[in-house]
């Protein structure tokens, strides 16, 4: 066994936190996710810090919540001065290296300008080398199809978005389908970027492993991310008919009329961005429509879920399963049409809550911890388990004692995320709304009792959790609730001081005997 272990980061993009057959989901099919739980300990309650994927993986990366690394939609750069969990891992021996992405925005102060890394979203968190880039437009593995002898025109630069129509299909599909692609099930986005690991890993094979030199690699998968659409087997592996429906209100009025932002996405939302070419709103989707999408979606889960199978069988064939910390993990969710609505946004559970799996290199005690646990808490736990201290900034907590079967003397009684919903081009949500930039934010404080959403400029909300679990009653200017609306403004107001951007802030350099460094002690905060 390693002296140190392996580390291997695995996040999915988009993966709703209720979607893995063991916590008895009726649809999803994740044998291989379920079977790592089974060698490892299960999250159950665990949550995003902020949407959509640039924001959620600063979070992941530098375990800082939104507030203090103010990464606030895809193209805010991440500021040079927070180090993520791959820098402080390369300063005690390790070489990160990514296989996809992390969409993280490059800070401009630290390039010249001009330089074509400023124009994008897509940048690589610092600390990490690249092994193989894959964004959005996934070029190489479209080179990759090419070399297996698919069409040029359907793997056009100039069109990537070709790939997402039906096989054989000339025309594009006004509405949701579960048309399978031209690639087959061994030729997904995720079937290739796992061929990529393992092959670097038969590589490596060499001298690096001859020193019995630990690795570290982050895989970053797109999938399930949109656009909703997935080859066969996968495409009809659930029937649309033993689907149930979203959560939502009554009729769409009744749901555009709970909050001004829920009327401002319900109104602009477009299918397009889910389903390629299709054209409408989301919010005027018919039910048939919208329980095709969502077994397609179990169908991509499915898929990736396969993959990541394969990629286990592989570490147990070559010995590295044993010695290896796994983490298993989303960037943020997928609302799948609760509450007229999909993609990442606002406040509602489906967004923010997602999966964690942890396979320790040693045998857990527990398989299933239902302690609240957040995003912020993956960076300080992959950091503390490979000998390296967590930056005093970092606002997460490491999970370890959770992963020995014990539990921490005092944890968090709440989880707290934000969603920024300027559109810092277009100005459209300031016209909208009526808000100022800076204003376009809300803050969630969610206990097992209420959530209380906080927004600058707008109206708050407040549901009551145990009478309404999902989410469609407001009570912030409910009479019997003033009391408890005031207090969670307080607990929330007292979280965001708590967790202020503490960098410096624990040293004393005038206490006695010499400059004094205390280490964070936030208890249940």
């Amino acid at each position: 066994m390693t002296l140190r272990p392996n580390v291997l980061l695995i996040t999915v993009d988009q993966f709703r936190g209720d979607c893995l057959s063991t916590l008895g989901h009726p649809n999803v099919r994740t044998p291989h996710l379920d079977a790592l739980a089974g060698d490892g300990v299960l999250f159950t309650d665990h949550w995003a810090q902020c949407a959509p994927c640039s924001p959620g993986r600063a979070s992941l990366l530098t375990g800082l919540y939104q507030m203090n690394h103010r990464v606030l939609r895809n193209g805010t750069p991440l500021d040079s001065r927070h180090p993520t969990v791959a820098n402080q891992a390369r300063a005690v021996g390790y070489d990160p290296l990514l296989f996809g992405y992390t969409d993280q925005s490059v800070d401009p102060r630290t390039v010249a300008p001009g330089n074509p890394r400023i124009c994008s979203y897509e940048g690589i968190a610092p600390g990490f080398a690249v092994h193989t880039p894959l964004g959005e437009d996934g070029a190489l593995w479209r080179r990759w199809l090419a070399a297996r002898g698919h069409a040029p025109a359907l793997l056009s630069d100039d069109e990537p978005q070709r790939i997402w129509r039906p096989a054989g299909g000339d025309l594009p599909p006004q509405r949701p389908h579960a048309e399978p692609p031209a690639f087959g099930a061994e030729e997904t986005e995720t079937a290739f970027l796992t061929e990529r690991v393992i092959h670097h890993l038969r590589a490596r094979d060499g001298a690096a492993a001859r020193t019995g030199a630990p690795w570290f690699l982050h895989v970053s998968h797109l999938r399930p991310h949109p656009p909703f659409v997935v080859p066969a087997p996968y495409n009809t592996m659930v029937a649309p008919g033993e689907v149930a429906l979203p959560v939502r209100a009554e009729s769409r009025e009744a749901q555009a009329a709970v909050h001004p932002f829920q009327r401002y996405a319900m109104e602009r939302l477009a299918l397009s961005s889910f389903v390629y070419e299709a054209a409408g709103l989301v919010a005027d989707l018919d039910d048939d429509a919208v329980r095709t999408i969502r077994a397609v979606y179990y169908g991509m889960i499915a898929e990736v879920d396969a993959q990541i199978g394969r990629l286990v069988a592989f570490l147990k064939e070559r010995g590295d399963y044993d010695d290896t910390l796994i983490v298993v993990t989303s960037d943020h969710g997928e609302l799948l049409g609760d509450h007229y609505l999909f993609g990442k946004l606002g406040w509602y559970d489906g967004a923010y809550r997602i999966p964690l799996i942890v396979k320790p290199p040693h045998p857990p005690i527990l398989g299933r911890i239902d302690a609240m646990t957040e995003a912020v808490d993956v960076a300080p736990t992959i950091l503390q388990a490979i000998g390296a201290a967590p930056s005093p900034a970092m606002n997460g907590r490491s999970l370890l004692p959770f992963l020995k079967g014990g539990m921490p003397d005092v944890w968090r009684n709440a989880v707290h995320w934000e969603y920024d919903f300027r559109e810092t081009a277009s100005g459209e949500a300031e016209r909208a709304l009526g808000l100022p930039l800076d204003a376009c934010q809300c803050a969630v404080l969610r206990d097992d009792r209420y959530k209380y959403v906080h927004f600058s400029g707008l109206p708050s909300l407040l549901f009551d959790l145990d009478r309404d679990p999902h989410e469609l009653d407001d009570r912030a200017d409910d009479e019997d609730y003033r009391d408890i609306r005031a207090l969670y403004a307080e607990r929330m107001l007292s979280w965001r001081a708590v967790h202020q951007d503490r960098t410096l802030t624990g040293w004393d350099l005038t206490a006695p005997g010499g400059p004094l460094h205390r280490a964070p002690d936030r208890g249940q905060w």
